[in-house]
């Protein structure tokens, strides 16, 4: 088998930022990729200096572009059936895609840098306004939707939180717990305070033409007038390729690492959305690679970690 210092899976902000620092580190690295973005109906990301406005797939590229001045990377797409500890290092095998040849390699060192899978409510028209009028991510798209009546569409138990943030962009925005979100009464006091509505009933659907939201439909036929929001998809890691290492996870079934990105298993580290506490701006997920690289170079040399 072909041997690496690191093998990267994963080439999203987080594995491009960590291949290229460990490039300049003078590693030997495959990054593998199965080319699913968990942004890729988002058209635009904002927060990224030098990069406000840009198209997640245009970053993405221009990355990709920079690596290919580094003989040390190796980049392919592919997906990572498995990683199993060997001989003191790690097998993994990895079935090509688009053309790609499968591979069977050994690293000294892992890069868990995969995404998540979204499930989104399971609303007839929910996934044609993702990404153009409903968003994820409120520090990412909160400034763009200042002052307006916002929605935020939910069924899980961190709804309360959410709303907190999104409403230090607008101070009209309802809670809509499709009869499943957990919100506590001490929890929708607090929100009251804040100007912020919380509907608990059923959800018939999301009301607006060419990506625009204009309303949420309720099962009995009320319609609340809003003019865009966000919505909390489920996610969840696509960690089953390493399934076989025994790393720990939190209650969401994200990585947890330490600081520096170093999972409970030597020589196996992380960063980006599937580690605690999720979902990233690009521009963190993109610093967490940079960190985490710096660490798998300082722990291949032998440097003790502070």
């Amino acid at each position: 088998m072909e041997h690496y210092d690191v093998a990267i899976v994963g080439a999203g902000p987080a594995g491009l930022s960590a291949a290229l620092n460990l490039a300049r580190a003078r590693r030997r690295v495959l990054l593998l990729d199965a080319n699913r973005p968990r942004n890729a109906a988002t058209m635009i990301s904002w927060g990224f200096i030098t990069r406000d406005g840009i198209a997640p797939h245009e970053l993405r590229r221009l990355a990709r572009e920079e690596l290919e001045r580094y003989p040390e990377v190796e980049v392919q797409k592919a997906t990572v059936l498995s990683v199993v500890e060997s001989a003191g290092a790690f097998a993994l095998e990895a079935k090509g895609i688009n053309g790609s040849p499968s591979r069977s390699v050994t690293a000294s060192a892992i890069l868990v840098a995969t995404g998540l899978k979204e499930t989104l409510p399971a609303l007839p028209s929910i996934r044609s306004f993702y990404g153009l009028g409903l968003f994820s991510c409120a520090e990412c798209d909160g400034y763009e939707h200042s002052d307006q009546p916002l929605a935020l569409i939910g069924e899980t138990s961190d709804l309360a939180a959410r709303a907190l943030l999104i409403a230090q962009w607008s101070r009209n925005l309802t809670v809509f717990t499709n009869n499943i979100g957990r919100i506590t009464d001490a929890q929708e006091a607090l929100l009251a305070g804040r100007g912020v509505r919380v509907e608990r009933g059923v959800i018939d659907d999301v009301v607006g033409e060419r990506g625009v939201v204009s309303a949420v439909r309720l099962a009995d036929g009320t319609s609340i007038a809003v003019e865009g929001g966000f919505v909390r998809p489920h996610w969840d890691a696509t960690l089953g390729y390493v399934s076989a290492l025994g790393l720990a996870t939190d209650g969401w079934g994200l990585l947890t690492t330490d600081a520096d990105g170093r999972t409970n298993v030597a020589g196996v580290y992380a960063a980006g959305d599937s580690t605690a506490p999720g979902p990233q701006q690009l521009i963190v997920a993109a610093g967490a690679g940079a960190r985490t690289a710096a660490a798998i170079n300082r722990d291949l040399i032998g440097i003790p970690s502070h």
